[in-house]
């Protein structure tokens, strides 16, 4: 006879299972990884995480976004420290989840949810590194095609990883080469 189970709340539910994918796309690689192996993970069927989530994919933008929450809460608390410095605070922070991040621009052509996320994710941060610069008093017309030299770099150092003296070294550089105090 089975065990009587104590009833789990549907939000807890759902955050058990995208702790459990979480580890496993971060550990071994989204490609790598299977529903049923993050549903023994997270102690349920692999039935259960479709009523959460729709596909593979669906459960990812449920950790992309887990993960954007909790990192944005700990940026917010840089408050108003210089750009160069919260620009390599974000290069960090998504080194932290090369998997994943490499996952997301794979996948953005395959499916439409991650696209989507893809595409909020770089309207969010792209506004606020638009915003920074405004305030730092950089001309308009200036700011988009700053903005987008930001992202390249940022990109770039994901794509080519680099030790901390030369992440500080490319962005001093960066923002020394635009005449822009940092």
């Amino acid at each position: 006879m089975p065990r009587n189970r104590r009833p789990v709340d549907r939000a807890e539910k759902r955050s058990e299972i995208v702790e459990a994918a979480t580890t496993l796309f971060t550990g071994d690689g989204y490609e790598h990884t299977s529903m049923g192996r993050i549903a023994k993970a997270a102690g349920v069927t692999t039935n259960t995480i479709y009523w959460y989530f729709r596909d593979k994919d669906e459960l990812l933008v449920g950790v992309l976004d887990d993960i954007h929450d909790e990192a944005l809460s700990r940026f917010m608390a840089l408050g108003s420290s210089l750009l160069p410095e919260r620009v390599i605070w974000v290069v960090d922070e998504l080194e932290k989840y090369h998997r994943l991040v490499d996952t997301v621009h794979a996948r953005t052509s395959m499916s439409a949810c991650i696209d989507k996320w893809h595409s909020n994710f770089h309207d969010r941060w792209e506004g606020w590194i638009a915003a920074a610069l405004r305030d730092s008093g950089t001309p308009e017309g200036d700011t988009e095609p700053m903005t987008r030299m930001i992202v390249f770099v940022i990109e770039s150092m994901l794509t080519h990883p680099q030790d901390d003296v030369s992440k500080r070294a490319i962005v001093d550089l960066m923002f020394r080469t635009v005449d822009m105090p940092s």
